[in-house]
């Protein structure tokens, strides 16, 4: 039999207890490994090597599992990275996919989903919880859902190379709305830069 390590990477001591114990239950996995913080999580990584992590997104002071995620991803790229949370926004789903996240489980996920979860990353295969799987197919097929009226609008109006004056003016709003907007708009998709922004904004054109 195949053993399978994982590392678990959460901020609260009785998750990670809960889990660890949980995860004991399974003949096939070993928890090798814990850390409180995203540093922490990859520096353990990096030295234990594990076939699984386990990331929560929000981690307190430091980065937060999304960077952690990602710079885990780039070291290595054929880690298994599974996000183990509480959060289910449309907005950290996407984010922790496009991070390099293989698998995204909600904290009340069953035992039984959670075992499949981890077999099923050593096998490079992505699992999800059923709501998480659900409002991830709802937003790839209908992806200006995400989005109210005026974000969609003022998205749309940036592949025109406006200024937020610009914009402003179009829209009959203040510099600060605008900017407000822009906030909105880049946390909901997941990027941070403006021409991201616009970058997903050709793409969605593109496949209309």
């Amino acid at each position: 039999m195949n053993r399978i390590s994982v590392l678990l990477v959460d901020d609260h001591l009785v998750v990670r207890s809960g889990l660890k114990a949980l995860l004991a239950t399974q003949p096939d996995i070993d928890v090798i490994g814990e850390a409180a913080t995203g540093e922490e999580g990859l520096q353990a990584a990096r030295e234990l090597s594990p076939d699984v992590v386990m990331m929560d997104l929000a981690m307190g002071p430091g980065i937060d599992g999304i960077e952690a995620i990602q710079r885990l991803r780039q070291a290595k790229p054929r880690q298994a990275i599974l996000v183990f949370t509480t959060y289910d926004s449309d907005a950290d789903i996407v984010r922790a996919v496009d991070a390099g996240a293989m698998g995204y489980l909600l904290k009340d996920a069953a035992p039984e989903e959670i075992f499949s979860a981890v077999r099923g990353a050593v096998q490079g295969r992505s699992v999800m919880s059923a709501p998480v799987a659900s409002r991830l197919f709802q937003q790839l097929r209908n992806p200006d859902e995400l989005l109210t009226p005026r974000e969609a609008e003022l998205l749309s109006l940036l592949t025109q190379g406006l200024s937020n004056r610009e914009l402003g003016k179009r829209l009959f709003i203040s510099e600060a709305t605008v900017k407000t907007h822009l906030a909105h708009i880049y946390a909901k998709l997941g990027v941070e830069t403006r021409a991201a922004a616009i970058a997903v904004a050709i793409r969605r054109e593109g496949m209309r």
